[in-house]
């Protein structure tokens, strides 16, 4: 991108989406958790404190777009990555489609005449150009919207305040008197399962990390953290404090409207109301922006089809944001606006990704603990952020017991198309096998079947691979294979020595690629001794060179003494 985004403009794209669960998440709480919801969310805000270094620890190592599939991609195996990479997808896609319809219907409530339908496919499409214009446009639509939320929070917090000072604790106390179904602790616990989804968005700034400004990324982390903190356990404490329990529960799908009427009267309902409108449309922006880093990713890594690589003139990849428009549609259109269905594909779809996140983490201190990165998450924060979101993903799912079975209904096709992606060679051959034993013939259609598929075989396994290394490290270099041989299709390895006067060959390094090429007779190995420096200029001159993308490049984890950054070096891959 030409354009880097600064700090206002990166925090107000992923912001406006975890901003938007105040509209929900405070009313959520309450009917869980009664008059404790606001200490749920509290703990829901610890917990999201855990993730800031979390975040922080795996994007500052390997700042590359991708989220929880970048972050497993360089640590463990690509199928596992790609496992993190639907589910993401899916959570965008339940995000788009319920916050574009939730939108539009806050909008109704106040213009009546508005065909709800039409006018959320047209604000779909309406995000999807914007994306394609460029995403430095984008992002100044995104900072109007936050900015106004902001603002129109600050005033309904206000006017509550004032409200609450006015009319004295009898309603607070009242509320406190309710008795709480089963025990304290239940009541926390379901409150805390159901506030989680207030967090939905935290990780939407992990997939767009290539277009921000250096540091920018830790500082978007904290910005939401401090959102989400101040302003939903304030926001619920508000409401138990103005607003009697049973009142809050009728009203709980404009808990803030209600609010603002009761505080400020219908003019700053009103405003609630436009505002919601706008920051739901907001969190639209946002699934577009990050489904479009992560499968630009992906389709670099062959995980999805090449075609969607195509840009525009503004280096936007329209591609990618057509078809994403057009699954967002098709879903609204199946579900005819009732939204209840993707409501639990989105809610297990975001908690498992935050967990893969989490052992992403854990991966990147075993597999990489010589990568250098700017903070590090400790075991103890690590363990317990990982077990929350375990323990909420198991209330969510004893909550709404339906809600799984729906996530795996649309999980299964998308993982169908990606493990397709990844094992259509294995695919390709036992079609040729089932080719050979359906025509014994060997007649017309066999031949052309059978030419047809050799030749996407012989075109996906044309492509070459690269690993850098100068050592003769026997067990690394297989553990090279072995990676290769499991995770990416192709009949050609090029092991690259970069040599200078500082660094050369070690000598049993052509030895043991000999070895190796014999063993794994599948793939062909060649040795490659490059004069000159190794870094971003030598690895740009060889991708231009060879024709081989920079994400089809390896290296072995760099220690600390390692000259460049890994973003750095482009899109090359850490794989040993």
């Amino acid at each position: 991108m030409k354009k880097k985004l600064n700090q206002l403009e990166a925090t107000a794209i992923c912001g406006n989406d975890i901003s938007s669960s105040c509209l929900y998440v405070s009313a959520l709480a309450i009917v869980y958790s009664g008059q404790y919801a606001w200490i749920s969310l509290l703990v829901v805000a610890f917990v999201l404190f855990l993730f800031r270094k979390i975040y922080g620890e795996v994007v500052g190592a390997l700042p590359l777009n991708g989220g929880a599939y970048n972050a497993l991609l360089n640590t463990t195996k690509k199928s596992t990555a790609s496992l993190a990479a639907a589910l993401t997808v899916l959570s965008y896609m339940a995000t788009a489609v319920i916050s574009a319809s939730e939108a539009v219907k806050y909008a109704y409530s106040i213009w009546h005449f508005i065909p709800v339908l039409p006018v959320t496919i047209a604000l779909i499409f309406c995000f999807m150009s914007l994306v394609i214009i460029g995403i430095g446009e984008s992002s100044k639509v995104a900072i109007v919207i936050f900015l106004f939320h902001l603002l129109s929070l600050t005033l309904l917090c206000t006017f509550c305040i004032i409200f609450f000072a006015q009319n004295g604790f009898e309603t607070l106390i009242l509320n406190y008197k309710v008795p709480v179904e089963g025990s304290v602790f239940s009541a926390l616990f379901l409150g805390f399962s159901a506030a989680m989804l207030g967090i939905s968005g935290f990780e939407s700034s992990a997939n767009y990390v290539e277009e921000q400004k250096a540091g920018v990324f830790p500082k978007t982390l904290r910005n939401m953290w401090v959102v989400v903190t101040v302003f939903n356990p304030l926001i619920a404490f508000l409401a138990l404090a103005i607003i009697p329990l049973h009142v809050i529960e009728s009203n709980q799908d404009a808990l803030l409207s209600h609010m603002a009427s009761v505080s400020g009267g219908n003019w700053l309902s009103i405003l609630v109301g436009i505002d919601a409108a706008l920051v739901l449309s907001g969190a639209v922006l946002t699934s577009f922006v990050g489904v479009g880093g992560l499968m630009e990713r992906m389709a670099l890594d062959r995980i999805l089809p090449k075609f969607l690589l195509k840009k525009n003139k503004s280096g936007s990849s329209y591609m990618i944001y057509t078809l994403f428009f057009i699954l967002c549609v098709s879903i609204l259109l199946a579900t005819k606006g009732n939204l209840a269905k993707l409501a639990g594909v989105y809610t297990i779809a975001f908690l498992s990704v935050m967990v893969l996140f989490g052992l992403g983490n854990m991966m990147l201190k075993i597999n990489r603990a010589k990568l250098p990165r700017p903070e590090k998450s400790s075991w103890l924060g690590l363990m317990v952020a990982i077990l929350a979101v375990m323990v909420a993903m198991a209330g969510n799912i004893f909550l709404n017991p339906s809600y799984l079975a729906i996530f795996t209904e649309y999980l299964i096709p998308t993982l169908i198309v990606i493990f397709f992606m990844l094992y259509r060679t294995y695919i390709f051959k036992g079609f040729l096998d089932v080719l050979s034993y359906v025509f014994p013939d060997r007649g017309h259609l066999f031949k052309t079947l059978n030419r047809h598929t050799k030749e996407l075989l012989a075109a996906i396994n044309r492509q070459q691979f690269v690993f850098f290394t100068n050592h003769d490290d026997v067990a690394t270099l297989n553990k090279v294979m072995l990676y290769i041989k499991n995770n990416e299709p192709t009949r050609i390895l090029k092991i690259v020595a970069v040599i200078d006067q500082e660094h050369t060959v070690t000598p049993n390094l052509k030895k043991d690629i000999e070895v190796l090429d014999r063993a794994y007779p599948d793939i062909h190995i060649q040795f490659i001794e490059e004069v000159g420096v190794f870094g971003p200029d030598k690895i740009k001159e060889l991708s231009k060179r060879w024709g081989i993308p920079t994400n089809f490049m390896f290296i072995g984890s760099p220690g600390d003494k390692f000259p460049y950054k890994i973003q750095e070096l482009g899109d090359v891959r850490l794989i040993i």
